[in-house]
């Protein structure tokens, strides 16, 4: 009884095998059974054979993915704002409650302001490297998917995405980030602080007859009234500076901008030639990025054929 069942299993086998169902029928032919059973598929080359399903499937995964990322931190950035708003509320409401409460609380509450401005520019480019990676499926992938008539194919947005898998960076300096989230939020802020620091040192107890006076009543312990003025007028002007400083950065492209222009509406009377300086810039730090992502894809690239060498020449000795 056990010969017959081994005589079906066999001829069964041998039926599948002429058929092309054969365990093996993927792996390289060889008359030699033990080598087809050291053989195995290489999963290097695997992803490379997905077919145009499954990498479709893929990127919608992953773009799904990075878009949560993005808003995961673009999250974290409303809570520092609402942190700066709610100091600034909670101590203009004791500054102005009594005559007596004093004044330098508001300075103090500028400097707080300032570390939660810095804080939520190192959260905006880590929000950055996810929301750059969202921009560039956007429209290297789905854009011309969408429209292949009138969007330009991007051919270099796979290499860019391969790269930046591989060796994440900032696409943003910190100088940028602080500019951006300066004039989105912060530089508002501090003009009330220093409105209402000026009011309330005028006003209180009663409202100062000369400029003199009001210098009097600035002081801070040791430290006379004009310094406490002057440091406050530099540091306005320090951040007004940087606001209008960084407003020709423009190396991030994942804002809600168009694709191929990034300008600030509220400040579009620059000078022409401040106006050609920032797209000089933007096209060099584009050529830049586009130069250091080809670099990264050749050296990876160069890595993998050297370590595949590496094995053949192993596997040869």
């Amino acid at each position: 009884m056990r010969e017959k069942v081994r005589e079906r299993i066999r001829l069964s086998s041998n039926k599948s095998a002429e058929n092309g169902h054969s365990v093996h029928s993927s792996l390289p032919a060889t008359t030699d059974p033990k080598i087809r059973e050291k053989v195995t598929p290489d999963p290097v080359a695997a992803p490379l054979q997905m077919s145009s399903t499954e990498f479709t499937t893929a990127m919608v995964h992953f773009y799904r993915g990075e878009v949560q990322r993005s808003n995961t931190w673009r999250n974290r950035l409303d809570t520092t704002t609402n942190w700066a708003v709610l100091t600034t509320g909670a101590t203009l409401s004791f500054v102005f409650s009594s005559p007596t409460n004093p004044a330098f609380v508001i300075p103090i509450n500028s400097i707080l302001v300032a570390i939660f401005l810095f804080m939520e520019a190192r959260r905006y480019r880590y929000y950055e490297v996810w929301a750059n990676r969202v921009r560039v499926i956007e429209t290297g992938y789905f854009a011309p998917m969408l429209s292949p008539r009138t969007t330009a194919k991007d051919r270099e947005w796979a290499d860019h995405i391969a790269a930046d898998l591989m060796s994440p960076h900032f696409t943003i300096s910190v100088l940028e980030s602080v500019g951006r989230r300066l004039r989105s939020n912060y530089i508002w802020i501090f003009i009330l602080l220093a409105l209402c620091y000026c009011l309330k040192v005028y006003l209180h107890p009663f409202p100062a007859p000369n400029f003199e006076t009001f210098l009097n009543r600035a002081e801070i312990g040791l430290v006379p009234g004009w310094m406490i003025f002057a440091l406050g007028i530099v540091f306005n002007l320090t951040l007004f500076g940087v606001s209008v400083f960084t407003i020709r950065l423009k190396e991030a492209a994942s804002e809600v901008l168009p694709h191929t222009e990034f300008s600030w509406h509220p400040l579009r009377t620059m000078s022409d030639w401040t106006r050609n300086n920032a797209v000089n810039l933007r096209r060099a730090a584009t050529i830049r990025r586009a130069s250091r992502a080809r670099h990264r894809v050749k050296q990876t690239a160069a890595d993998i054929h050297k370590t595949e060498t590496t094995e053949k020449e192993i596997v040869k000795g």
